[in-house]
């Protein structure tokens, strides 16, 4: 490779160039893995749900899977960012630096080798300028010797013309010898930078590039690796994404997503009772012998044979559509509107036109075949009247009341911790500048106190008001499930017992022969139908100060008065008792001496 410099300049520039072409190939990946990166991250942000109010955010496993799947690819997503930032980082930006410095190194090196062939040139053109000048001497010298021999053997050539020619040939041949010595010279010296140019400098210049190209290969080899280690390093991550997602999929359980639907829709209400049989062949008289048929003694009672009993017998409607079944018109003979305390108004029905008012409370059913489905009906009517929201969720079925009773109340303590920490943390502050005056003044904290308190002491009756209403819809609950249970086992008795009018009625020893003659609160049908079991007594205290118990829900007592535990205190500092007379109330926990009976939680 002596002779091969052009050769070695054009390979070392090919090396060049190949590395900046791997370059631009990892510059290429890198943003192929951003732009996949940012198009995962949309695709997440998009199918992403929307921040919504917890009551309205369904929690079913198979969504709630969903969601952690978009987690997973999200995180996944960042994952090939950090691929991208790290062949960026390891690969592409040590080629560009790497490549720069060998663009340097390899002109540096070039240039050196170029200077040691430019000063070999030059003494190449010294030295042949020395030999074609001794070259020239030497010519001369030969002229003048020849001119000097024939003045010398011409007998007419005087004497002076014979020595001036010695003295031209002596002078030609001194400079022919100082000319031969000096191209001597020059070519000793030539020879000298020949050989340390071909077999000292080159080859160093050649090494050096060898050395440099070898660099370079290694480093290709290098940054080849740290490509792979980039994907590499992610890949255990990656895998725990995949994981995330696998785990996310064997969450889903169809069995708790079908008892949400339960728990969100469950009402509570009881399901209607059997139809009654509608007979209205009483009212048609047939005379046997002759074959005619009477006038029926009241004309507005007309037979539909569209609603025959034959017809309507046959069909079943297990879930497809209900048929509403026609039924003689009847016209209310009594509406009566009332006003409550409030101001508003509710209508109040005698039992007589009860099939008119509930066929359009029912939507076209005929009768209502019990008196708590018409006290259901009733009291809804009467809470559309009232208004679309109350205080104690009365409009809503008795399972959806109980649940947001119970949200509510678990607001209203989460209120309550933080009011209580805010009192204590007063009270500290309070007691550090009392110790230390120069700190504040504590008088200054005084007010903030008392409107804790007084927020304190309002979430309490909050909390007390709406565990009262939890605990009335918890009553009724059980109530009517102990009166569903009672009158499953009594299905087979009251069934097929009929009224003399062809009503079927639910108790076995009364028959409903007429309307009552007298009207009905709403209210009244609760206290007649759901008339809750007073709840039993797990202890008794002992009031060890008065309490005159002026707010509502609380319970006034005397010292040393003696009253009933209905309800232990649940850390709000209140205890539900009651007095030998059924008055029932809350008192505080540390006005009395309280006594559990053993065993009361089972009772």
């Amino acid at each position: 490779l002596k002779d091969q410099f052009d050769n070695l300049d054009k390979h070392t520039q090919w090396g060049i160039d190949f590395l900046e072409k791997y370059a631009k190939f990892v510059k290429e990946r890198i943003e192929i893995e951003q732009n996949y990166a940012k198009q995962l991250r949309n695709l997440v942000k998009k199918y992403c749900p929307k921040r919504s109010p917890k009551d309205e955010e369904p929690r079913f496993t198979s969504c709630i899977a969903f969601f952690n799947i978009l987690n997973e690819l999200n995180d996944y997503a960042g994952q090939r960012e950090v691929v991208a930032e790290e062949m960026g980082h390891r690969v592409y930006g040590e080629l560009m630096r790497y490549s720069h410095d060998l663009k340097t190194e390899r002109k540096m090196h070039l240039q050196e080798g170029r200077k040691a062939q430019q000063y070999l040139d030059m003494c190449w053109k010294q030295m042949d300028n020395s030999k074609k000048k001794f070259e020239r001497e030497c010519r001369e010298a030969e002229k003048a010797q020849q001119s000097y021999e024939r003045l010398d053997n011409d007998t007419n050539a005087t004497k002076a013309d014979v020595e001036k020619a010695k003295q031209q040939l002596n002078l030609r041949t001194h400079m022919a010898d100082e000319n031969k010595n000096e191209y001597a010279a020059q070519l000793q010296n030539f020879n000298g930078e020949q050989h340390k140019h071909y077999y000292i400098v080159i080859p160093q210049i050649y090494k050096q590039l060898q050395e440099m190209d070898e660099r370079r290969t290694i480093k290709l080899s290098e940054c080849y690796k740290g490509f792979a280690d980039s994907e590499r390093k992610v890949i255990p991550i990656i895998s725990k994404c995949l994981e995330g997602m696998i785990l996310a999929a064997k969450s889903v359980d169809e069995h708790r997503d079908s008892q949400l639907v339960i728990d969100c829709f469950k009402s509570g209400f009881e399901p209607p009772g059997d139809f009654p049989f509608e007979d209205y062949s009483q009212n048609i008289y047939r005379t046997i012998s002759d074959g005619t048929i009477s006038t029926p003694k009241q004309e507005g009672m007309r037979i539909d044979t569209k609603t025959t009993v034959g017809k309507a017998k046959g069909k079943l409607w297990l879930f497809g559509k209900k048929p509403k079944p026609q039924s003689p018109p009847l016209t209310p003979t009594s509406l009566y509107t009332s006003s409550t305390p409030n101001g508003s108004q509710y209508p109040i029905f005698s039992i007589e036109p009860v099939h008119y008012c509930m066929s359009d409370i029912k939507t076209g059913k005929p009768r209502i075949p019990s008196f708590r489905s018409l006290k259901r009906g009733l009291v809804s009517w009467y809470f559309c009247l009232q208004g679309p929201a109350l205080e104690d969720f009365s409009h809503l079925p008795p399972e959806q009341r109980r649940k947001k009773l119970q949200q509510r109340i678990d607001e209203l303590n989460r209120e309550l911790q933080k009011e209580t920490d805010q009192k204590d943390a007063l009270i500290k502050m309070k007691d550090v500048y009392e110790k230390n005056p120069q700190m504040g003044d504590p008088s200054s904290l005084q007010p903030k106190l008392t409107e804790t308190m007084s927020n304190m002491d309002r979430l309490r009756m909050e909390i007390h008001k709406n565990e009262a209403w939890l605990s009335e819809v918890e009553g009724k609950v059980a109530a009517r499930s102990d009166r569903r249970h009672s009158s499953d086992i009594n299905h087979l008795v009251t069934q097929g017992r009929e009224s003399p009018e062809g009503s079927y009625t639910d108790d076995a020893n009364q028959e409903v022969r007429g309307p009552p003659q007298q009207h009905a609160h709403p209210n009244e049908f609760d206290d007649e139908f759901e008339d809750d079991d007073p709840l039993p007594a797990i202890g008794h205290c002992k009031a060890i100060y008065p309490f005159d118990g002026h707010n509502e829900g609380t319970l006034a007592m005397k010292e040393g008065e003696i009253l009933y535990i209905i309800e232990e205190d649940k850390g709000d500092g209140w205890t539900r008792a009651r007095r030998h007379n059924g008055e029932e109330g809350y008192v505080p926990t540390s006005y009395i001496d309280v006594t559990l009976e053993k065993n009361s939680k089972g009772a």
